[in-house]
């Protein structure tokens, strides 16, 4: 009996395959409320690691574009202007009201070890949140989140990580 083998190029392929096969499938189901009292209809707000700091009050937001830092946190995370790069698009916050930001600034965003660099727009605006992070964010993270279950999940070494949100 002769045995057919396939060519080199065709076995990478398909160990390509059986990897991508092999990543962690992220999903909610309803165990993932369980820490939850439903109905509610409550902002997924989390604590993540920016800049080298644990920061509470973050909004994970997919509806927006850009990630924005406020007052509070540029404050705290000891940022003078010259720490900003130029950013001129004006910005609309949650009021309605045009804002226009006092620049930008790259930072990184830890979640385990996993190490992710945002441009945040710094304004100078009211918002119960220090910070809101959105797709930009979600995307090079690999991370899917939901509102409802009030989690961020995302894979990292094989295995689903989770952010529970505050």
């Amino acid at each position: 009996m002769s045995v057919a083998r396939l060519p080199a190029e065709h076995d990478d392929r398909e160990s390509k395959k059986a990897k991508k096969i092999a990543s962690p499938m992220l999903g909610f189901s309803d165990e993932d409320k369980v820490r939850t009292i439903q109905p509610y209809d409550d902002a997924l707000v989390v604590t993540l690691r920016i800049g080298g700091y644990d920061v509470r009050r973050v909004l994970v937001d997919q509806g927006s574009a850009v990630e924005v830092m406020y007052p509070n946190l540029y404050k705290g995370l000891n940022l003078k202007p010259e720490d900003l790069t130029a950013y001129d698009s004006p910005l609309v916050s949650f009021e309605g009201k045009t804002v226009t930001p006092k620049g930008q600034i790259r930072l990184l965003i830890q979640t385990g070890s996993d190490m992710v660099e945002v441009d945040f727009i710094v304004v100078e605006a009211y918002s119960p949140y220090t910070a809101i992070v959105v797709r930009p964010w979600l995307h090079a993270l690999g991370a899917v989140s939901s509102t409802l279950h009030q989690k961020v999940k995302y894979p990292l070494e094989g295995q689903v990580k989770e952010i529970m949100g505050d």
